[in-house]
């Protein structure tokens, strides 16, 4: 008996020892369920769920500019050799996530609330920092081990997931926590790395206080996590960064490039993009695909590339549009059964009925659905041009005789968008502006067509909303654009 524990007391010491690591930042040895090679492996194998899922900007400029800040602060950290590559994916969300590996994101939508190249550097050298101290690594281990259940990207997943179209893993891994002992080394990593390429380390601070200026718990229309959902801040980081800022700040001059940074950015897309449909309202309009629809008023939407979810204020009922992946020919009613069976549900009702000059299927159906459990969905399976849409209205079965009215008047707004609406939806952009004496922050919202609040732009320009913007000053604001 002896033998035996003592052969299992040797056998776990050796389990330990093979699943641990020198972490390359601290040095000291940590557990790990993957080795470098296999690291930079999932990361290689997420990139294009990634970039499929979200999409990638398509600015060949800002994603060069990106590239090459990335590569530069990577090639001062202490994992040089990795394959390291950064993208703009296409997301009005203001988040910055990184892979095991090396693969590192920022989205479109953070680019207008940084300020200058040396905050740009800091949000870059901050992601690099959770790459090479292992915590994008550490955070797969721990998801992979069964400790989290990951959700996918849609925000009101409990209604998304039976039709899962999401690449669960990669958009799970991207938006786990880090815990604050993570955060806090990132800090002071990208502090590191933006001072030795250069970069004004005070990019870091400034980047932490304009992203602490936003609401902590907003989340994008397109169904991303912002920065404070995913980073958390507790009030000393800023304080701890700029203590370690100031003290390498004395008596140096440092690169902040706002002018070069400001003339990269300026045309950006803010919010939506017309290619994934914009939400205008309660309205959801797609100018590429040529449809629309009307959400119930004050419901809240989501928009990704892969699905549109709305969710009723305080209450459990959903509305989910998305494409049904190549449907296999025969009847708009042969598509939907399938594709509902398919996810679980079993049909109540249901006719062929013709929506707004669409040819549909429209039925009522009953399944069980993760965290809503016993659930009614009223569907409609909307055939246009090759293409069949699902638009379907769910609530749990209890509650479904409330919402089932809303159901019906969203399915039945589904409609032809025509050649000039079409034309006319143009996506918001980033256009830069000088300011006058006497202007504030709601005359400038004002004169641009009041997209966003004088908030927002305060916050956008490195400022205090209470802090009014200075004659002179070259400013960012949001109109429509071409």
């Amino acid at each position: 008996m002896r033998r035996a524990v003592r052969l299992v007391v040797f056998l776990l010491f050796v389990a330990v020892l093979v699943g641990c690591a020198t972490n390359p930042v601290t040095g000291k040895r940590e557990f790990s369920l993957m080795s470098e090679a296999q690291e930079i492996q999932i990361g290689q194998e997420m990139d294009p769920q990634v970039r499929q899922e979200m999409g990638v900007y398509e600015d060949a400029g800002i994603q060069q500019y990106v590239q090459r800040i990335g590569s530069s602060l990577a090639g001062l950290s202490q994992r040089p050799a990795l394959p390291w590559h950064f993208a703009v994916v296409d997301s009005p969300a203001v988040n910055a996530f990184a892979l095991p590996g090396g693969f590192v994101y920022i989205t479109r939508g953070i680019l207008p609330y940084l300020d200058s190249e040396a905050q740009l550097a800091g949000v870059l050298g901050h992601e690099i920092g959770h790459v090479t101290a292992r915590h994008s690594a550490q955070q797969y281990t721990r998801a992979t081990g069964g400790q989290l259940g990951l959700a996918a990207l849609g925000i009101f997943v409990p209604a998304a997931q039976q039709f899962g179209q999401a690449a669960e893993t990669a958009m799970g891994v991207l938006f786990l926590k880090y815990s604050r002992e993570d955060e806090i080394q990132a800090d002071q990593l990208g502090v590191d790395y933006a001072s030795k390429g250069g970069w004004d380390p005070a990019g870091v601070s400034e980047m932490l206080m304009t992203l602490g200026r936003l609401d902590a718990t907003a989340t994008d229309r397109n169904g991303v996590p912002n920065w404070l959902s995913t980073h958390p801040q507790p009030a000393d980081r800023v304080e701890k960064v700029q203590a370690a800022v100031s003290e390498l700040r004395a008596g140096r001059q440092w690169r902040s490039d706002r002018a070069g940074y400001l003339q990269q950015i300026d045309g950006v897309v803010f919010g939506d993009d017309p290619r994934q449909g914009l939400v205008r309202g309660s309205e959801f309009v797609h100018p590429e695909l040529r449809f629309a629809l009307a959400f119930p008023q004050g419901w809240e939407v989501n928009n990704s590339a892969s699905q549109v979810v709305a969710k009723a204020p305080n209450a459990n009922a959903f509305l989910l549009l998305q494409l049904v992946r190549q449907p296999q020919g025969g009847s708009i009613g042969a598509i939907a059964e399938t594709h509902m069976t398919k996810a679980g549900f079993t049909a109540l009702n249901g006719s062929a009925e013709t929506i707004n000059g669409f040819g549909a299927y429209v039925g009522t159906y009953r399944g069980n659905v993760q965290d809503l459990g016993d659930t009614t969905v009223r569907a409609a399976h909307i055939a246009d041009s090759g293409r069949v849409y699902m638009l379907a209205g769910l609530a749990p079965t209890a509650q479904y005789r409330q919402a089932e009215a809303a159901f019906s008047r969203c399915i039945q707004s589904f409609r032809r968008l025509s050649a000039s609406e079409a034309a006319d939806v143009r996506p918001n952009r980033v256009q830069m502006y000088t300011a006058r004496a006497g202007d504030t922050w709601e005359s400038i919202a004002q004169r641009t067509g009041n997209l966003v609040k004088p908030a927002t732009l305060a916050i956008m320009n490195d400022h205090d909303p209470a802090e009014q913007p200075q004659a002179g000053e070259r400013l960012k604001t949001v109109v429509v654009g071409r």
